[in-house]
């Protein structure tokens, strides 16, 4: 409906051709892979016009930093120091963390759920995610929820 402000989370396999090319042209700029919104928008095949009718509408999830609270979920090796260097990136980035809560390890590995305020966060929060899941020790990363 035209006038509406409504968020909506969708499947990228399910976007049209377009909305995905523009993307593609944002991240092309924000890596540095391009020195132009010409050469980004040459590479990705696709319109300036029509790079610059969506290039505000669109955003991956994990960009979306307009929410403040976070809750990630990792499992993690059961390993000394893997919650420790976790809790140093976050804090690097300026990540305030609100609660922590870790299972007992269970075939070597735990659950830890994390809420944390990315207000003051340096980098994007899937920037952020990627950092962390690259973090040795870590088996796996997602964010289960977002909010104020």
């Amino acid at each position: 409906m035209p006038g509406t402000d409504k968020l909506y989370i969708i499947r990228e396999d399910a976007l049209p051709s377009v909305l995905k090319k523009t993307l593609y042209v944002k991240e092309l700029l924000e890596t540095g892979k391009v020195s132009s919104i010409t050469e980004a928008i040459e590479k990705a095949e696709i319109s300036r016009g029509a790079y610059y009718k969506y290039k505000d509408l669109i955003m991956p999830f994990y960009d979306m930093q307009s929410e403040k609270k976070v809750t990630i979920l990792m499992v993690l090796e059961d390993v000394k120091g893997v919650l420790s260097k976790i809790l140093n990136i976050m804090a690097k980035y300026n990540v305030n963390v609100i609660t922590i809560n870790q299972n007992v390890p269970i075939n070597n590995v735990a659950n830890v759920t994390i809420t944390v305020d990315t207000f003051d966060l340096k980098i994007k929060i899937g920037d952020l995610i990627r950092k962390i899941g690259g973090t040795e020790g870590v088996k796996k990363i997602d964010i289960i929820s977002s909010g104020t």
